[in-house]
């Protein structure tokens, strides 16, 4: 696989669910997604076989981590400059508080939850 380099402003962007854009960029053996909430935005709870990094530039957004119902479930609010590691296989949303941007790197490549939710 030879270098690539991009800017972000020629990447193109989608929207696979309402009020959120995204920006992808896929590897060998990961991918990283810029991630634009506008406030509202719902991620519906799900998983993935991927472990997934985020890493919030701005905003804010509560998580929900975990089985709704179970002892370990936890709703976290998350701003600028924090960072979720999340494991392959862990139930996770989100809901947008405000304006948010998101730097999401997945290992290995595949659908991300907003894959399956439009």
């Amino acid at each position: 696989m030879k270098v690539q380099i991009f800017s972000w402003n020629e990447v193109s962007q989608d929207s696979p669910v309402p009020l959120l854009k995204r920006r992808l960029l896929t590897g060998e053996k990961g991918m990283v997604a810029q991630v634009e909430l506008a406030p509202g935005c719902v991620v519906a709870s799900h998983h993935h076989e991927s472990e997934q990094v985020a890493v919030i530039l701005s905003g804010r957004v509560r998580w929900n981590l975990g089985t709704p119902g179970t002892p370990d479930f936890l709703e976290h609010e998350a701003g600028g400059g924090e960072v979720l590691v999340l494991p392959p296989n862990f139930p996770h949303g989100l809901v947008a508080l405000e304006e948010t941007v998101i730097i999401d790197f997945l290992s290995p490549p595949g659908k991300m939850g907003v894959d399956n939710q439009g």
